[in-house]
């Protein structure tokens, strides 16, 4: 029953080979009993996280994955908040509105390329409007809440010149994001 059209190991099989035994398995049985356990079976193997490094997205973006978020976005972002280069930089990019571009771009690839090592986008539940997938607007947005409320917070930041403050910022919560990223794809257990 098992496919021989090209040698696999058990470390190159994934749950995409699982369903396809079991598409394979669906067509061969005949009574509607062993039908219906197929069909458990598949709906099973789909729930299947991987326990890898990455790739272990749920359904849904849910509260722990809000945490991890958050926790990646402290542990990444603190040590750039307290540091002064951070904020030269920040002053830098924001003075020179092609550099603050290229920065933003450059953070939200890097964010972008972090979660698409982790597949986030074979999570089709997990939409806005059923279009915009919620878990990179999500990082991105605890990630930017956190890098303004402690930057500001904590005095790091003077919002009379928005636009230094806006670039300080900016720096800040791309670190906070790459964070974010990283926490969310790593494995829970």
């Amino acid at each position: 029953m098992a496919r021989t059209d090209s040698p696999r190991t058990d470390r190159d099989a994934d749950i995409g080979d699982v369903l396809t035994e079991l598409d394979e398995l669906e067509e061969l049985v005949d009574r509607e009993e062993e039908l219906r356990q197929v069909h458990e079976t598949m709906r099973t193997a789909r729930k299947v996280r991987p326990k890898g490094v990455i790739g272990r997205f749920q359904t849904q973006f849910g509260s722990r994955d809000a945490g991890e978020a958050l926790v990646g976005s402290f542990v990444f972002g603190m040590p750039m908040v307290v540091e002064d280069g951070a904020l030269e930089i920040g002053r830098f990019i924001a003075e020179r509105p092609p550099a603050l571009v290229f920065t933003l771009l450059f953070g939200v690839a890097v964010v972008f390329g972090i979660l698409r090592a982790g597949e986030f986008e074979r999570v089709v539940e997990d939409r806005i409007f059923g279009v915009v997938p919620l878990r990179p607007v999500a990082i991105v947005t605890i990630a930017g809440g956190l890098a303004v409320a402690l930057m500001t917070g904590w005095g790091r930041v003077s919002w009379s010149e928005p636009l230094v403050a806006g670039g300080q910022t900016l720096l800040i919560a791309i670190v906070m994001s790459v964070g974010a990223s990283v926490g969310d794809i790593l494995p829970e257990n």
